[in-house]
């Protein structure tokens, strides 16, 4: 039986960009059909819209409507920050994934403490609503980044510690396995620099770009949402899944989204926090990394939740976005999608 089939799923951070796809890929019904998927988000005009945009939806291509299969979408306006909103949503789901998420690098910067809040203290907040009370909570899957890796600013840092904290759940709620994943920068969420190049071409220009060598891991929303099932179908307690993805400069990709245009370029330099590479697997993971299903494995740092040794490592040196870059044709066919609709929502 497919592992969603009858559950009760919460998404938390559901009105964002990778929450808004996982959602929609949740209610299609590929890992099962849920008996209810919840959004949890503090934005209310995200969830009307997003309630709207399924109430409208022809019963004809979908059986997912929100009028026609009562209580198979609900919303939830809450804070992951608030343990008492966590609570509640919490007490009456099979599954969570911890989509709620500060991950603006500068925003982060100048904000610490809010970063800490919602990036720390929210899945702190998750587990011990599960150790707490009496709750179903069978998987728990939290959402990372490559910026957790060797973290240089708050944004890596508050997430490194989200990945420990739901990891070493697994010691305190037993019952309930907790995994992550992490990846890199998805193409079309807000903030990430297919948007913003395609705005400041609209614009006239000019575009900026921090340093010419400066290189990300790309994936689309839904490589981002496969790793996360994937995770939710083989990944044992402890683990952490890491798409297998390709980097590109940031030059090439801006003179790919110019082409022909009348439109320059501008280095600004690094802005705080930055890294010119990132990283997905660091050398000190090298030596516990495994694949699976085509997937890169970090086994948990903890000895009590790993689950082997790994003999024959994965990799013999850090998974890095200096090392897997894409030549130009195939970067071009990789964006080509994009070029004219960027996300018109910032992610939750």
């Amino acid at each position: 039986m497919k592992p969603l089939e009858g559950k009760n799923v919460l998404v938390t951070g559901g009105t964002g960009s990778l929450g808004r796809v996982l959602v929609r890929r949740l209610l299609a019904g590929e890992m099962g059909q849920p008996k209810q998927v919840l959004v949890f988000s503090r934005d209310e005009t995200k969830q009307h819209y997003m309630r709207l945009q399924y109430a409208h939806r022809p019963v004809a291509t979908e059986e997912i409507i929100y009028k026609g299969a009562q209580g198979r979408l609900a919303f939830h306006v809450g804070d992951v920050r608030e343990y008492a909103s966590v609570v509640a949503a919490v007490r009456r789901a099979d599954v969570v994934f911890n989509a709620a998420a500060m991950k603006q690098v500068p925003t982060c910067e100048y904000f610490p403490g809010e970063a800490v809040e919602t990036n720390v203290l929210g899945p702190a907040n998750i587990v011990r609503a599960i150790r707490e009370n009496d709750t179903p909570v069978e998987t728990v899957v939290g959402i990372s980044t490559d910026k957790a890796c060797k973290p240089v600013n708050v944004m890596g840092m508050t997430k490194a510690l989200q990945e420990r904290i739901f990891l070493g759940a697994n010691l305190d709620c037993p019952e309930t396995r907790f995994v992550c994943v992490r990846y890199g920068n998805v193409i079309s969420s807000r903030g990430s620099v297919v948007p913003l190049f395609l705005d400041q071409i609209k614009q006239g220009g000019p575009v900026t770009i921090t340093v010419k060598e400066m290189t990300r891991f790309l994936l689309t929303l839904d490589q981002a949402v496969d790793t996360i099932f994937a995770a939710l179908r083989n990944a044992l307690p402890g683990e952490t899944y890491v798409p297998k993805v390709p980097s590109a400069r940031m030059l090439d990709i801006a003179t790919i989204l110019i082409g022909s245009s009348d439109v320059n370029i501008t280095y600004t330099g690094i802005r705080p926090g930055e890294k010119i590479h990132e990283i997905l697997v660091s050398e000190e993971e090298c030596h516990r990394t495994l694949e699976r299903d085509g997937y890169f494995v970090i086994e948990p740092i903890l000895q009590e939740i790993r689950h082997a040794d790994v003999a024959r490592p994965a990799l013999a040196e850090e998974y890095s976005s200096a090392k897997a870059l894409l030549p130009m044709d195939r970067l071009r066919k990789l964006i080509d999608p994009y070029l004219e609709v960027a996300d018109p929502e910032e992610p939750t």
